[in-house]
């Protein structure tokens, strides 16, 4: 992989630092709840099909008390997209090379009444340079009021920004996050953006505040319900949307198949599958 240039090793340089911040978060809940538990980092590399080297990450996982199953993941890959993938990336149709850095989160909560989340921000490199990425909501058992709390405090980071366009990126979430096989969506909604592309500082600016967003919202959602009592009955209605949520990763998800297209660590493409899940 080639040496990453100034703009690439500070999207690069955020990300993990972001990812610094929202495990230590995590740990942090799980100390709360009177749980030892933390995350186990595992390093690895990826070898382009050319057979150069291609980057790579680290796959975070953590297991515990509050956190059914979480995965926090960094990686920086390059190289070049393989046959007709290249034509669906965007700028890549023309040239194959590429430069990927991005953080990727999804939490699975042991409290039906505590939502999972998901979360990624990602800056590619390829003849176009752009930022994407968005946070969305998942609830097995909705409460409104965490999933206005969460919007809000999406809109006021996306409203502080020339480029956040809170209404436009909400309606992207509604329209990405939907499974048309049944009809439903995937969870309560919340922010998608790509393409973001033009003026580097300004966009970054956003993505961070997109981060920093997400790591103020979903901590205290999480405290606000992770003492809720729940029945058998509750946990059996999480199971069946868990459900639903795997089918929607691994049927329609982009971020799925760029990681297999693109020769990623099986683990950490396929940690956003929930640890339980059934199909009644």
């Amino acid at each position: 992989m080639k040496p990453l240039d100034a703009e690439q090793a500070a999207a690069r340089t955020w990300f993990e630092h972001l990812r610094d911040l929202i495990c230590a978060e995590f740990v942090a809940i799980e100390r709360e709840a009177g749980s030892d538990a933390d995350f186990e980092y595992i390093s690895w590399d990826r070898t382009d099909p050319s057979g150069e080297p291609g980057g790579g990450g680290v796959r975070g996982v953590m297991t515990g008390k509050v956190f059914e199953k979480v995965g926090v993941n960094v990686s920086t890959v390059g190289g070049a997209f393989e046959g007709e993938f290249a034509k669906s990336i965007h700028g890549a149709g023309e040239n194959p090379q590429f430069l990927a850095t991005g953080i990727s989160l999804v939490a699975h909560m042991a409290n039906p009444h505590v939502p999972a989340v998901h979360m990624n921000c990602r800056f590619l490199a390829t003849t176009k340079r752009w930022f994407g990425g968005g946070a969305d909501l998942n609830p097995p058992l909705p409460v409104a009021a965490d999933t206005e709390d969460f919007h809000a405090t999406l809109k006021a980071a996306c409203d502080a920004h020339e480029v956040g366009d809170y209404p436009r990126f909400a309606q992207w979430a509604e329209e990405y996050f939907w499974l048309p096989h049944r009809q439903v969506h995937r969870g309560v909604g919340g922010i998608f953006f790509d393409h973001l592309e033009g003026d580097f500082a300004a966009n970054l600016a956003f993505t961070q505040d997109v981060g920093r967003a997400f790591l103020d919202a979903y901590p205290r959602i999480v405290r606000r319900r992770m003492h809720d009592a729940f029945t058998p009955e509750d946990e059996a209605a999480m199971l069946a949307w868990r459900g639903r949520y795997a089918e929607f990763n691994l049927v329609y998800d982009r971020g799925t198949l760029f990681g297999l297209k693109t020769g990623g660590n099986i683990d950490a493409i396929l940690m956003s599958l929930p640890p339980r899940a059934t199909w009644a």
